[in-house]
C-alpha cells in the first residue's frame, strides 16, 4: 500500500503528465554498458504501475553483454527473477525527439524483499555515495565527453573502420580548437542544446578536439547522482540528435588506430556537508591532507577498478597512446600528460581531473569507480606520490594495468572492492566481461586476414 506523501506524489506527476499531453512513457534503467534498457507503457498503466508497485523487469537485463547475450552465474539465474522499478520522479523528463508527446524516466530497481538489487549501475553509485555521506562529505563532479560523428552506412560489419565525419562528407577537419568545424555542424548542435535544455541536461562547453570531427560537451558540475542521470540521459540524446542529422555519434574509446582517443574526464572535488567549504584546501588555499589521501587512493585503487573506467579491449588502445591519453597514475598541477591533473583555480575550485576513463564507459560506474578510489585514500589516510612537473607519457612508474584481462582479475580478486560493491555486482560483471572479450577474440583481426591468412 501506498501512503498519502507517496499518493500525493503520484497526483503531482500525473497532472505533469496531463498538461504536457504525455501519451507515453519510457521506463528506463541502465545496462552496464550504459544502454537505456527497459519499457514503454502508456501514461495511464504507469500511472497505475506506481500505484500497485507493478513496474517489473527481468533480472536477466544485468546479465547482458554488450551484444545481448546472457551470462548467467550463481546470482542471476536461467530463473530470470522479476525486479522491481521504482522510478525515481527527479528524472522525469520529456524526450523531444519522439513524434508522439512522451516521456521518460529513470528507475532503481529493487527485488521483491526490498532489497536493492545489487547488478544495478545505479546502485552501485548510490552505494559509493553513502560512504561518503556517512562521513559528512558530499562529492562533486562534472565530467566532459568526447565524441566522435560518423557517416552513415548501410552496413556497418563490411567497413572495417567508420568513415568519417558527414554522410557523403568526409571531415579531415584536425583544428584542435576550430570554431569553423564547429559552425560545419552548427545545425547539429543547436538541436544537441535544445534537446538538452528541454531534458534539464546542464551542459555548457562545446570544443572542437584534435580529431576529425571529434568534439567534446562538459556537463556542468554537481551532486554526483544528478551528474550520471544527466550523463545517461545525454549520451542517447546525442546518438539520437545524429541520426536525424544523418549521422553517428560514437562515444567508442578509440574508433581510429591513427587518432586521438575519447574519454570521459571527471572533475571531483568534495565539500564538508556542515561546513559547506571544499575539503580539499584549507583556509589560505593550500593542500590539506585530505586531498593529498584522496589523490593517494585515486593511485592505488584505480588499478584494480579499471574495468569501470575501461570496459572493453578497445579502452586499452587509447590508454598509453601519448595522444593527450595517460599511460599512468601520476598527478600534477596543470600538467595534461598525467591522469590525475589538478587545474588551477582557487579554495573553492580545488579538484582533481581523472583523465583515465574512456569515453566509451557506463557514466554511473565510472563515477563510482572514481569516487571509490578516492574515498579510500580519505579513509585509509594515504599518501600520494610527489607531484610531476614534466611529462608524463614515457615514464613506467604508477603504471596503468595495459590488458583489460590484467585489470579485470584485479577487479576480480579485490577483497575490499568485493566487499563494498557487493559479490554479486563484482561476479555478474567480471562474467559478463570476460564473455564479451571471448566474443571479441574469437573474430579474426584485420591485420590476421591480411598477414596470417595466405602467409603462415
Amino acid at each position: 500500500m501506498i501512503n498519502d506523501t507517496q499518493e500525493a506524489k503520484i497526483t503531482e506527476v500525473e497532472q505533469w503528465l496531463v498538461q504536457n499531453k504525455i501519451v507515453d512513457v519510457e521506463i528506463m534503467v541502465s545496462d552496464f554498458a550504459g544502454i537505456s534498457r527497459g519499457k514503454l507503457t502508456p501514461r495511464g498503466k504507469f500511472i497505475e504501475g506506481l500505484k500497485s508497485g507493478g513496474h517489473r523487469i527481468p533480472d536477466s537485463l544485468f546479465a547482458l553483454t554488450i551484444n545481448c547475450d546472457f551470462v548467467g552465474n550463481d546470482f542471476i539465474t536461467d530463473l530470470e527473477e522479476d525486479l522491481f522499478l521504482v522510478p525515481d520522479m527527479e528524472t522525469l523528463r520529456l524526450v523531444p525527439w519522439q513524434k508522439k508527446p512522451t516521456a521518460c524516466v529513470i528507475c532503481d530497481v529493487v527485488r521483491e524483499t526490498g532489497e536493492d538489487a545489487h547488478a544495478s549501475p545505479r546502485q552501485v553509485l548510490r552505494k559509493v555515495l553513502s560512504l561518503y555521506e556517512a562521513r559528512g562529505w558530499k562529492p562533486v563532479v562534472a565530467p566532459e565527453f568526447e565524441f566522435f560523428l560518423l557517416a552513415r552506412q548501410e552496413n556497418v560489419e563490411s567497413a572495417p573502420l567508420p568513415p568519417r565525419g558527414r554522410s557523403g562528407k568526409l571531415s579531415a577537419d584536425k583544428g584542435v580548437l576550430s570554431i569553423d568545424a564547429l559552425d560545419e555542424f552548427s545545425d547539429l548542435f543547436d538541436d544537441v542544446y535544445e534537446y538538452c535544455d528541454i531534458m534539464n541536461i546542464q551542459i555548457d562547453t562545446l570544443t572542437h578536439e584534435a580529431g576529425p570531427a571529434q568534439f567534446e560537451i562538459n556537463v556542468y558540475h554537481g551532486d554526483p547522482l544528478s551528474v550520471a542521470d544527466q550523463s545517461f540521459y545525454f549520451k542517447r540524446l546525442m546518438k539520437q540528435v545524429a541520426i536525424r542529422h544523418g549521422m553517428f555519434a560514437s562515444f567508442m574509446a578509440q574508433p581510429y588506430a591513427d587518432e586521438y582517443g575519447s574519454a570521459m574526464h571527471i572533475h571531483q572535488s568534495i565539500v564538508d556537508v556542515q561546513t559547506g567549504e571544499n575539503v580539499f584546501a584549507d583556509k589560505d588555499g593550500k593542500d590539506t591532507p585530505l586531498f593529498m589521501s584522496h589523490i593517494g587512493g585515486l593511485q592505488k585503487y584505480i588499478p584494480p577498478l579499471m574495468p569501470l573506467l575501461a570496459p572493453y579491449s578497445n579502452s586499452y588502445l587509447r590508454i598509453g597512446s601519448g595522444m593527450s591519453s595517460p599511460a599512468n597514475l601520476h598527478w600534477g598541477r596543470e600538467n595534461r600528460s598525467v591522469g590525475l591533473r589538478v587545474p588551477s583555480g582557487g579554495r573553492a575550485a580545488r579538484r582533481i581531473e581523472n583523465r583515465i576513463a574512456g569515453a566509451d564507459v557506463n557514466p554511473y560506474l565510472a563515477i563510482a569507480a572514481s569516487l571509490l578510489a578516492g574515498y579510500l585514500g580519505m579513509k585509509e589516510g594515504l599518501s600520494a606520490t610527489e607531484a610531476l612537473t614534466v611529462p608524463a607519457y614515457d615514464l613506467d612508474s604508477n603504471s596503468l594495468p595495459d590488458h583489460f584481462l590484467s585489470s579485470l582479475s584485479q577487479f576480480d580478486e579485490s577483497e575490499v572492492l568485493r566487499e563494498i560493491l557487493n559479490d554479486e555486482f563484482v561476479t555478474t560483471y567480471v562474467d559478463v566481461k570476460t564473455e564479451e572479450y571471448s566474443a571479441n577474440a574469437r573474430v579474426l583481426s584485420s591485420w590476421e586476414i591480411r598477414y596470417l591468412l595466405m602467409n603462415v
